[in-house]
């Protein structure tokens, strides 16, 4: 949750207008729990979309996951009517099975630095390739998987994806609902 580029992330969507919610999954900092190797985490993503659909019922939500978050969050935002956008920061696909986004429809934004370990740029490019439309990648130059030096960029990045996807279909309901 304090983590440098989970904070970037969840400021670019509070830039754009989006309410923001960051949490650790079970077992991290204060949290409660212990880890459960993604199956009880997925849990804690489910946990916090209800909170959200709860106190922002008529808002979109953007599920913004990074790294060990970005393979446990996607996996749920990938598949919850709730979710209208999906955004993966340092994608760890050399550790984590990603196929689940294969066949998802919803906008996609994959942010991943040309020297994460974690994610080679060769790996990404083949997983990328596999996504249907719409789909968007930003490589940041010289990059690691902490994006070290580079977070502005990455939450520019963010924020005009949010602006261009999740935002406007606010916009587009608010204006609708208003002309019936």
């Amino acid at each position: 949750m304090h983590n440098k580029v989970v904070f970037r992330a969840a400021k670019a969507a509070w830039q754009a207008g989006l309410p923001t919610l960051r949490f650790n999954f079970r077992g991290v900092g204060k949290s409660t729990g212990s880890f459960s190797h993604g199956i009880g985490e997925r849990e804690d993503v489910k946990a916090a979309l209800d909170y959200l659909g709860t106190r922002f019922p008529a808002v979109p939500v953007c599920l913004i996951g990074f790294s060990f978050g970005a393979s446990v969050g996607l996996r749920v935002g990938a598949s919850d009517s709730r979710v209208a956008a999906l955004v993966g920061l340092g994608v760890p696909v050399a550790s984590s099975n990603m196929d689940f986004l294969r066949g998802v429809l919803k906008p996609k934004l994959i942010i991943q630095g040309t020297r994460d370990q974690f994610g080679p740029r060769a790996q990404v490019e083949s997983f990328y390739g596999s996504l249907a439309e719409p789909k968007q990648i930003y490589w940041v130059q010289n990059a690691d998987h902490l994006f070290t030096g580079k977070l502005e960029e990455v939450q520019r990045a963010i924020g005009e994806f949010l602006l261009s996807e999740v935002v406007h279909v606010e916009e587009s309901r608010s204006r609708g609902s208003k002309s019936s």
